[in-house]
């Protein structure tokens, strides 16, 4: 059986960034899971002693604290800084740059539009900035926008990085068509659209396709998305432990991708463990 990495996977410039610092700030905790993936997160607590925090209440005046890579809450991070001995921000360059817009449109008397989950820590941050907190709306699709009244006749959009930039530009042109006046802002990164372009061109080559990340990641979800509309195959896995080998009986062609949260040697031991299976 062939197996192939897709041309563009694995770890982003935000997460690569984000992995240096908690490395280089031994004994430190991160507000939230600085990543979405388990098996990283382990390893930097073993081998950097780098705890996590899953509330503010949990952190101690002498903490050194590392914003994690989707960013927290505006109110949050300004807590941080006045409770702790120090704050790092690792939030990635690319979701800052949504806060900032959002904080700018919003002070301009834009009406806010984000797409992305509602729940996701970095549209909880996104969402944050905005002055008017009661004129942000997020949105998953299209149909959402019926459920949408704008204070303002002028709308500011932005998208969560990882989203599907062919939904958003659907979302996109539905609000041109009705509002008179609209900005958009292209703010999904570009790791994200280059690793879902690789997962779609290898997708429609393979008979099954493994995609690896944790489970709560979005993008990693949005890769399992994109591929299963290729090859009914397709599998999420968070790491080896969870490949069955019933799956690969009769294939000849596995595809491989990961999530940009996921790490080389996660990858690396997921393609050893199907090398060991029997034809």
């Amino acid at each position: 059986m062939k197996i192939e990495l897709a041309s563009s996977y694995g770890f982003c410039f935000g997460v690569k960034r984000a992995i240096e610092i908690a490395q280089k700030y031994e004994n430190s905790a991160t507000m939230g899971p600085l990543i979405h993936n388990e098996d990283e997160i382990n390893r930097l607590k073993k081998d950097f002693n780098v705890g996590l925090y899953s509330q503010l209440s949990d952190v101690k005046p002498d903490d050194t604290v590392i914003i994690r890579t989707h960013g927290i809450p505006k109110n949050d991070l300004k807590e941080l800084k006045k409770g702790v001995k120090k704050v790092i921000n690792a939030t990635c360059p690319f979701v800052t740059t949504p806060q900032n817009i959002v904080k700018n449109m919003s002070k301009d008397g834009y009406s806010i539009l984000i797409f992305g989950d509602i729940e996701h820590p970095e549209v909880k941050g996104v969402k944050s900035y905005a002055s008017d907190l009661d004129d942000v709306h997020v949105i998953l699709c299209p149909e959402d926008l019926k459920n949408v009244k704008f204070k303002n006749n002028k709308i500011a959009c932005v998208a969560q990085t990882t989203k599907k930039k062919e939904t958003y530009l659907e979302i996109v042109n539905a609000l041109i068509l009705k509002n008179k006046e609209v900005r958009v802002f292209n703010t999904i990164c570009d790791a994200t659209f280059e690793n879902q372009d690789a997962a779609r061109d290898i997708s429609k080559k393979a008979d099954i396709m493994i995609v690896i990340g944790g489970k709560s990641s979005s993008n990693t979800k949005q890769l399992h998305s994109i591929c299963l509309e290729n090859c009914k195959n397709s599998y999420l896995i968070e790491n080896e432990n969870e490949l069955e080998s019933s799956w690969f009986i009769n294939k000849n062609y596995c595809g491989i991708t990961a999530g940009a949260s996921t790490p080389d040697w996660v990858i690396q031991k997921v393609i050893d463990k199907i090398k060991s299976f029997k034809p």
